[in-house]
């Protein structure tokens, strides 16, 4: 078994409900890993250390845990998935602008950002691996496998949230070939 480093955020089912009633009904639930994250009204976060034989597993017993314990708790993100530069720097134990230099004198195989703005953000998973199979960087295998698991999950959730009409056969063929 591995242990594996996570967070996953919900929203209550009321916003001005305090998260605090909660905490007792989620330690007897399983989630007696976790810090919980009571910061703001009808939200709360959980952030777990919890071994399992994978990330996915981990996450997925996390998640039913918390249902457990709060039935009504909406799913809104896991953690950690989208990231800058600092944040990958960080996580490597560089600086962010050696993690700039890496990309940028890489491109184009080099992952691409999700988005561009004044802050890029890339999905962690993509930048992970990416620096182990190319730079041949020492990734952890429990960070680059929760990474992974965390991104599938969010992009799960955001396609849910998509209507219906882009979740057809034809906005597949878009997708693929945009």
């Amino acid at each position: 078994m591995n242990e594996y480093d996570f967070t996953l955020k919900f929203d209550l089912d009321s916003p001005s409900q305090d998260p605090e009633i909660y905490v007792d009904q989620l330690y007897e639930a399983g989630c007696d890993d976790a810090l919980i994250g009571l910061g703001k009204r009808g939200e709360i976060s959980l952030n777990f250390v919890r071994e399992a034989t994978s990330a996915k597993a981990a996450i997925s017993r996390a998640i039913a845990d918390v249902k457990q314990g709060i039935p009504n708790a909406c799913f809104v993100e896991a953690t950690p998935d989208l990231v800058s530069l600092t944040d990958v720097a960080h996580l490597i134990g560089c600086s962010r602008q050696n993690v700039r230099k890496l990309i940028v004198e890489n491109r184009p195989v080099s992952p691409a950002p999700i988005y561009q703005g004044q802050v890029a953000i890339w999905h962690l998973a993509d930048i992970l691996s990416w620096l182990q199979r190319e730079k041949g960087y020492e990734v952890d295998e429990s960070l680059l496998a929760v990474a992974e698991a965390t991104r599938g999950l969010n992009l799960l959730r955001q396609w849910q949230r998509l209507s219906l009409d882009w979740q057809g056969e034809e906005a597949k063929s878009w997708l693929i070939s945009a």
